[in-house]
């Protein structure tokens, strides 16, 4: 409540009305009425129960104008607590019944009683008016907040509405691109090379290839078939069949178990925390990401074992990639291509990933995204 107005102005309003009483000689117990009045609103911050404060206001000023009409000069002081204290309908009754006390003042020199009746009434009917307006204004006031937090509440879930559809129209269209170039990679590149290691086996056995023409014939085959392999891994970068019918889990158990058979290097994959169903783009990007991890390590590790975690956490899942082979200095080194790709793939989860390694000490790959449901 405004501190000017129930603090200063009733106050001020008694200590005239004492000073004029004192001035004009009336009886000390009306100064005694100022008095007790004045005692009784400085307990208002003692009391908790305002109503009941007001009540004890009210009674003092109605003791006060039956005593002596002039008194009603101090009937503002009630209308003012009434309208800053009580709540509605208290509020309409409270106002209501000062308003009698003062239409009493009021009425006091009228003679006769319907003319004195009327005044009271007057003063309830306008009064009871003003708290019932003032009422209605707070209400559509109140309603017009309520609204403003409800739209702004909806704007700000039509921001986010529309940012995971952008979000999902984005993780479409990728996945659809993925889907496109694996098949393009494997009716072109992968068939052509097929049918080169096709031709170059069936021309081996019609004819015996001449000593001269053995290894540049050898150095053929194996240059297709290594990038028919390196062809097929792209088909399956690009289209994940690991996790068509497994979760990540699994799916990484299943690229780690596949590895360790190909390199001879034993594997442990470790899944820790609640296992939960991501979304698609996530599970994606991790088992990428794990898989240049391997292929690191096989290419440049020396190790002898690898350990893949796998970490659901709160709000994020953490991928690790250790191994126990030479290291190197982070220094010293810049970051390779597959390094450069697994961190780009990572910040395009909103992700980190971070690279540990020390020469003789293994090398650690930790990536960390957020956690975000299927």
């Amino acid at each position: 409540m405004p501190f000017l107005l129930v603090a200063v102005v009733p106050f001020t309003l008694l200590a005239g009305l004492t000073g004029y009483l004192a001035a004009a000689g009336y009886p000390a117990a009306d100064l005694w009425l100022c008095a007790v009045a004045a005692a009784w609103m400085l307990g208002l911050y003692r009391w908790r129960e305002k109503p009941v404060f007001f009540a004890g206001l009210l009674v003092i000023a109605a003791v006060m104008v039956l005593r002596n009409p002039v008194f009603g000069l101090f009937t503002p002081v009630p209308y003012i607590y009434a309208f800053t204290m009580l709540r509605w309908p208290w509020r309409l009754a409270g106002v209501g019944l000062t308003a009698v006390v003062s239409g009493l003042a009021q009425a006091s020199p009228v003679p006769g009683l319907l003319l004195p009746l009327v005044i009271v009434g007057v003063n309830v009917v306008m009064m009871g008016t003003t708290a019932w307006v003032l009422h209605t204004a707070d209400l559509e006031r109140e309603q017009r907040i309520e609204a403003v937090a409800r739209l702004e509440a909806a704007l700000e879930e039509n921001a986010g509405l529309h940012a995971q559809l952008l979000v999902q129209a984005r993780e479409a269209g990728v996945l659809d691109e993925r889907q496109r170039m694996a098949r393009e990679i494997h009716d072109t590149l992968a068939q052509g090379l097929t049918g080169i290691i096709t031709q170059l086996q069936a021309a081996e056995q019609l004819h015996e290839v001449p000593q001269q023409w053995r290894r540049p014939f050898d150095a053929v085959k194996g240059l297709a078939r290594e990038s028919l392999q390196e062809a097929r891994r792209s088909v399956d970068a690009l289209r994940p069949a690991h996790l068509e019918t497994a979760r990540l889990s699994e799916a990484l158990a299943s690229v780690a178990d596949r590895w360790s058979a190909l390199q001879g290097i034993p594997v442990e994959v470790t899944t820790t925390g609640t296992v939960r169903s991501l979304d698609a783009a996530t599970e994606f990007g991790l088992l990428r990401t794990a898989q240049e991890a391997l292929a690191n390590v096989a290419k440049h590790a020396g190790a002898r074992r690898v350990g893949v975690t796998l970490s659901y956490l709160e709000g994020e899942v953490a991928l690790d990639v250790r191994d126990d082979g030479k290291g190197f200095d982070l220094s010293r080194h810049s970051e390779g291509f597959g390094l450069s790709i697994m961190r780009q793939r990572v910040e395009g989860l909103s992700g980190s990933l971070r690279v540990e390694s020390e020469p003789g000490l293994g090398t650690g790959i930790s990536a960390c995204v957020p956690w975000r449901s299927a």
